[in-house]
């Protein structure tokens, strides 16, 4: 008898004899508690594209600078290039090379998500533990590293979604149109 039948056979026992156990009856088990409005608030911080919802404060690459020296530089090195974690800057024109490189810069289509998702995930260390002026300004940062704002703009919720990223127009969607109402 060949490995694979066995293998079935034994699975085919298993299954049976699992099916053929008596319902375990008890208490249901205790998974936490409802979460309450104000707990829900705390983690409903999406930002879309289009900027809705992003919090007041603002932040310049400046300011960016002496944070993401404090908080991401060990991770992704000196000005965004990368070691031990992914690159932030460069890769301007590799999108369609054999070895592209996908950054800040190169890849992402809109700077909200660049907020949103340093805002949420980083540092990896302790997520959501910069303030928002402290998110603004490494945004800020890593957008001027990118060639994509200059080093004095401030970004806040009304700048922010202005901003045209390189790579904007580079994604295509695969979902069908839909019907308008």
């Amino acid at each position: 008898m060949s490995t694979p039948s066995r293998f079935a056979i034994a699975a085919s026992i298993a299954l049976a004899a699992c099916a053929s156990q008596p319902a375990v009856k008890g208490k249901a088990p205790a998974f936490g508690a409802p979460a309450s409005p104000e707990e829900i608030a705390r983690y409903d911080i999406s930002v879309p594209r289009s900027g809705a919802g992003l919090p007041k404060g603002s932040g310049t690459a400046r300011e960016g600078a002496r944070v993401y020296e404090q908080k991401c530089q060990a991770c992704h090195g000196a000005k965004g290039a990368g070691k031990p974690a992914d690159a932030l800057v460069g890769g301007l024109g590799t999108l369609a090379s054999k070895t592209p490189l996908r950054t800040v810069g190169s890849y992402w289509p809109y700077a909200t998500t660049l907020f949103d998702y340093v805002r949420r995930a980083m540092p990896l260390t302790a997520p959501l533990s910069l303030s928002d002026d402290e998110v603004y300004a490494v945004s800020a940062y890593l957008l001027y590293l990118n060639g994509v704002i200059a080093e004095d703009l401030a970004m806040n919720a009304q700048s922010l979604p202005q901003v045209k990223m390189p790579n904007r127009d580079g994604f295509v969607s695969d979902w069908p149109p839909r019907a308008h109402n």
